[in-house]
């Protein structure tokens, strides 16, 4: 059996596991609309990923992942509760390591339902875990919930917020700018310039994609942050913090309802945090040595907005995660028109799988 056919028959091995939960399978177009992803992740996405153009449906990427035109799908005339399942190629680009591939086939599994979400978080985790069980495998888990839930109730303006938000999935910027709105980071010549009204001749010809409107409201957010109010360093401190937690998840537990003491803001989503550990408890999940990392995730996880693990490979580091996942509610509220559902999934790589299988 060839390289190819050995990967699709495991994956159609893993997608039949899945259908045998109750999942229905579904077909995703390899050609994307751009617009789609582009307003979701912004122009960093074609730095990762093949855009085409087409004369009638304008720009096209190959597709990334499997997540968005599923979710895309539900939220068009899914039914609920829903499980879906699908497999197939996604495309990558890979600049910087020749070694990773940039085509390669991905199996998937996901739960829309309302009714319990820790439970559904469980049940994605324990059934993933179930199909690599055979592998040394290192899990790690974690829950950008929190993070976020610890920026939405920072002391300081709604803009200031809404950056950090942004930026939460870029760890030097957001470190950046928490040093910046702390007062701890130096100020450029240029941008305290524009600050105190030193701005350079908006008559010269325009560099880059900007508008003259566009130019000036940046001139004026820029100004109307450099008179807020900086934020504590007690609150800084706090932020610190909550993204050094790394411990087995009872102990994370323990040390994050600490923190819920002087950060109140994160304890719903420690709660909630609390609750999922009893779901993996209840399927089984050995959770008192699975490790919890409160900043994992934040590089390479964007639509997640909860709880989030990965699967790595113990005896070799440098391959990529052989099985990923996480909670994404704020995605279907964004592509579901005004309707929203929570919504959790995983996905698994059959050619790491077997890759990993022939090493043993």
């Amino acid at each position: 059996m060839t390289d190819r056919a050995a990967q699709l028959a495991r994956a159609a091995a893993l997608r039949e596991a899945f259908e045998a939960r109750g999942a229905v399978p579904v077909e995703t177009p390899v050609l994307q609309p751009a617009e789609t992803l582009l307003d979701l992740y912004g122009e960093e996405i074609r730095a990762r990923a093949y855009v085409t153009s087409d004369a009638l449906r304008g720009e096209q990427m190959l597709r990334p992942d499997f997540t968005v035109p599923v979710v895309q799908m539900h939220m068009s005339h899914g039914a609920e509760p829903a499980r879906y399942t699908y497999s197939g190629e996604v495309f990558r680009r890979q600049e910087h390591d020749e070694e990773r591939s940039n085509e390669y086939l991905q199996v998937g599994y996901e739960i829309f339902d309302r009714t319990d979400p820790a439970a559904a978080d469980a049940e994605v985790f324990s059934l993933i875990q179930g199909q690599v069980a055979h592998l040394d495998l290192r899990a790690v888990t974690g829950d950008i919930g929190i993070l976020m839930a610890a920026v939405a109730g920072l002391d300081t303006t709604a803009p200031r917020k809404a950056a950090l938000m942004r930026h939460i999935w870029r760890p030097r910027r957001f470190r950046g700018l928490l040093d910046r709105y702390a007062g701890r980071s130096r100020v450029s010549d240029a941008r305290r310039a524009l600050i105190e009204g030193r701005a350079p001749d908006c008559t010269a010809p325009l560099v880059g994609r900007r508008s003259r409107d566009e130019i000036a409201e940046r001139i004026a957010t820029l100004r109307e942050d450099a008179v807020a109010t900086p934020l504590s360093g007690l609150e800084v401190d706090l932020i610190e913090t909550l993204l050094a937690v790394r411990e087995t998840l009872p102990y994370a537990l323990e040390q994050l309802r600490d923190l819920a003491v002087d950060l109140p803001s994160i304890a719903p989503a420690v709660t909630r945090l609390a609750r999922r550990a009893e779901a993996l408890d209840r399927q089984g999940v050995a959770i008192a040595n699975l490790p919890f990392e409160a900043s994992y995730g934040r590089t390479s996880m964007e639509y997640y907005d909860g709880f989030v693990f990965g699967f790595y490979s113990a005896s070799r580091p440098d391959l990529p995660a052989v099985a990923t996942g996480g909670r994404y509610d704020a995605l279907t509220r964004r592509l579901g028109d005004g309707a929203e559902i929570p919504a959790v999934g995983g996905v698994l790589r059959p050619g790491l799988i077997l890759k990993l299988e022939a090493q043993a």
